[in-house]
């Protein structure tokens, strides 16, 4: 399968969603692999109504991609904000405690608004893939639904 022009796609799976995300970046794996999760959340178009800014740290890239993704779950839980679109988001780097951060600029709406498809308990690191090859990142995530 050609993947170089998809940002992302959806995968068999007995009983959770499972999807993978590309990126020519792993910024843009990172990014494809949150509008696949907001994907999952509301089949809804999401109004860029609401601007935030989110901050994630993680050991390695799997769990700064879990933090990164259970951000936003976070964020729908406690302030019922969804996600339309990510505006910036920074180049991962280690911090001066040897983690992997990025930050991101994102918008949104209040998710009142739309009606959630699938309410996910958890990012899971079953099954998690992070990979790059020839210059193109994968992403390949599990929920937990």
């Amino acid at each position: 399968m050609n993947t170089n022009n998809m940002k992302y796609q959806f995968l068999p799976n007995t009983a959770d969603i499972k999807f993978q995300a590309y990126g020519n970046s792993i910024e843009d794996a990172f990014t494809n692999s949150a509008y696949a999760l907001v994907e999952i959340m509301c089949k809804e178009k999401i109004k860029d109504a609401l601007v935030t800014k989110i901050k994630v740290n993680g050991k390695d890239f799997e769990s700064l991609l879990v933090n990164f993704l259970g951000e936003f779950l976070f964020l729908l839980d406690s302030q019922n904000f969804i996600l339309n679109k990510i505006n910036r988001i920074s180049k991962i780097q280690l911090n001066k405690n040897k983690e992997y951060e990025l930050t991101a600029d994102i918008s949104g709406d209040n998710a009142k608004n739309y009606e959630i498809a699938h309410n996910i308990k958890a990012i899971t690191y079953n099954d998690m893939l992070i990979e790059e090859k020839k210059n193109k990142w994968l992403c390949q995530v599990v929920v937990d639904v």
